[in-house]
Order: C-alpha cells, then structure tokens, then sequence
C-alpha cells in the first residue's frame, strides 16, 4: 500500500471512530433485546464476510452451513424436518410466516380477502405485514395476565381467517401467550398457526419449565426466531422456521438468471454472515453452553427485580423471562432523564412503566452502577 493510501485510511479511521464513538454501547442498554456478538460470532462474520446466499448455487459450502443450523434449531423446537432459512429478523420473519399462511390457504379454501388474528400485545411489525401483504389485521384482547385471551381470538375468527398468531416472549412483558389452546383452535378450524417467538425462542427451551410452544404442538406451523438476540449471533440473524418444506414451496418465485430455478426468501441479497455465527454459537456453546446463560439472565434479572422493589417499584407482571417492567406514571421522565444521562431503558404505554431487557452484556456490574444513576435521577423527580 502506497504511503497515499496509508494517510487515507488513517483519516478515515478517526472519521469512521468519531461517530462511532457518538453510538451508546450496551454497557449503558437496558432495553434492548439485541447484545454484544459473541466473540465466536464475530469470528465466523470475518471467515463468511463476502458471502452472499442469495445466489446458494455460488456459495455451495454456506448453504449446507445453513442447512446444518437448521437441523439444529429444528431439534431445539421439537422438529427435524423443520424448514427455514437465516433472514434479517423478526419482521422479515413474521412477513414470510404470514405470507405462506397466505398463499397456502388461498390455494387450499379460495380465500381472497385473508385475515389474521394477533394479540394486542404483537410486534409493530404487524402493521407492516397488513399493508404489504393486503391482509387484514384483527387483534384479540388480553386476559389479566397480559396473555391473548383465546376465547376473544375465537370470536374473532371466520371463513376468511388464514392465520392466528401467538407471542411466546412479548416485547414489552416477556410474556408467553396460550399457545397450546391456541394450537387447539387452529386444528379444529383448520387454519394456521404462526408463533412470533423471535426473543422467546432462545430463551423458553432453556429455562427449568419450558412452556410448550413450538412444533411438539401439532397446530403450530411456523415460528419466528431470532439468533441475533438471546443467540448472540451477528446483525442480521433473524430466523423463519417451518413445520416442512412445503411452506417454502409456497414461498416461491422462478430465478432464471441465477444457479437456482427458484428462490422462497423474502430479500435477494442475503449475507451469510448470519448463519456462520449463529451456527459458531450454537455449535461451539451447545444446548448446555446456551441454557448457563440463560440461567445467568434470569439470575440478574431476579436481581434487578429486588432492588427495584426496595425502590418501591413493582413489576408489572412476575418477569417469566429476562424482560420485566416496572408500574410507574413517572414513565416517560425517568426514560428522558436517563437518556441524558447516556443510560438507555424503554417505556410501555399499557400500564405506564419503564421496561428492562436484561440480555448478556447487563452483568450484575452493570445492574449495580445502572442503579446508582436511577437512584439519582428519582431523587430528582
């Protein structure tokens, strides 16, 4: 390199460092449901960095990487002909599972006017998914335990109903919806069942009274789940998971210029970067090495629930995972304060609270120096 180039890249280190350094690291996140890659993830992105499976035929030796991650997520979830792809999360995800309830049930009952019955509790991305794919959004009310009330979801569905959708890990609560009664429903009315499961997924299997809700349920038909999450895998590493391939198959549109006939995913270019270190997580920690951390979040999350309440602050609901949210119509204040303090929570509207994510970069050390501030910034109110 020439000493040109070297001055170059010297000045675009300290341009590419001083934004950088404008972005609040983890270490100050409390609400986030994304973490820090693990170090084994970071080293699979600089292997896989040029990959891109949007054109597998090319990058042969990714494909099958993914196909191995897939066997592993399946028999995380109860499947081993599971089908799915690595995509870029939890939206990209939920579109695709609603998008082949769609297709599927179009072909198979002649609806043209689908729609799907969500929780009040669903992901944002629902919006989207209503106006992209033309379906309309019908949502349940929730029971007194925040989870969708199954007799509301019912009532709500007709002969024009592709889809119900369940939550097993809410954003706000962490809550787990009913999924075995709704898996019930469904069978008897023989529509779909999609299972929004993009931070539960990597949490529930390894908790000590997993909750049924994945294929061991025989209504489910495709699940959301998110290895940049709780999976520590590098952004982007969402995940769409299928009952069988012949949702995949509903997924489909011809791709004459490429070295496949076909493609089912949703984007065209897709790095493989996602599936190498989600796999190198999974692969390396194993089942054992995930369900210690798990452990490990739910142990400083009980934690931070303490001191809490030696605040006077009560969870909105006992935390069933590593998300929990604190009742207080101070909310939106104490949010701002903090925030101009460089520490980052967020905020719930129904009730009014202040919400936690306590993923594996919030250790005890930063739970305790987090508290420090809060403390400061009550006394403050």
């Amino acid at each position: 390199m020439s000493s040109g180039w070297e001055e170059r890249l010297s000045e675009l280190e300290e341009i590419l460092k001083t934004y950088r350094e404008k972005d609040i690291p983890y270490s100050r996140v409390l609400s986030s449901m994304c973490t820090s890659p693990h170090p084994l993830a970071l080293k699979a992105l600089n292997m896989f960095i040029e990959t891109n499976l949007g054109d597998p035929g090319i990058f042969q030796g990714t494909r099958e990487l993914e196909g191995r991650l897939m066997q592993m997520l399946g028999e995380l979830l109860h499947n081993k002909s599971v089908a799915g792809y690595i995509c870029s999360g939890g939206t990209e995800a939920n579109i695709q599972g609603v998008r082949a309830a769609r297709n599927i049930m179009r072909r198979k009952k002649g609806i043209s006017e689908p729609n799907i019955v969500i929780p009040e509790s669903a992901h944002f991305s629902f919006e989207k998914i209503g106006d992209i794919l033309g379906v309309e959004i019908r949502r349940a009310r929730l029971d007194e335990d925040y989870r969708v009330d199954t007799a509301h979801v019912e009532s709500l569905v007709d002969s024009n109903t592709i889809s119900v959708v369940g939550i097993a890990g809410t954003t706000e609560l962490g809550q787990i919806d009913p999924i075995v009664e709704l898996s019930r429903l469904v069978e008897e009315k023989d529509i779909e069942l999609h299972v929004d499961a993009a931070f539960g997924g990597l949490v529930i299997p390894f908790m000590d009274e997993p909750y049924p809700f994945d294929f061991q349920l025989d209504g489910v038909s495709s699940i959301t789940i998110d290895p940049h999450k709780m999976g520590m895998a590098t952004i982007p590493s969402g995940g769409i998971l299928f009952r069988d391939e012949s949702y995949l198959h509903a997924l489909e549109v011809e791709t004459p210029y490429l070295t496949t006939k076909t493609q089912f995913t949703l984007t065209g270019t897709r790095p493989g970067t996602g599936v190498a270190s989600a796999f190198a997580v999974l692969h390396t920690l194993g089942f054992e090495g995930m369900k210690e951390i798990v452990e490990k979040c739910l142990e400083n999350t009980n934690l931070l629930v303490d001191e809490m309440r030696n605040l006077g602050f009560e969870p909105v609901i006992e935390p069933i995972m590593n998300v929990v949210s604190f009742e207080t119509d101070k909310a939106e204040r104490i949010k701002d304060e903090l925030m101009k303090r460089k520490w980052v929570i967020s905020t719930i509207r129904r009730p009014r609270a202040i919400r936690f994510v306590i993923m594996p970069h919030v250790t005890e050390e930063v739970i305790v120096n987090f508290l420090a501030e809060f403390r400061r910034v009550i006394s403050s109110l």
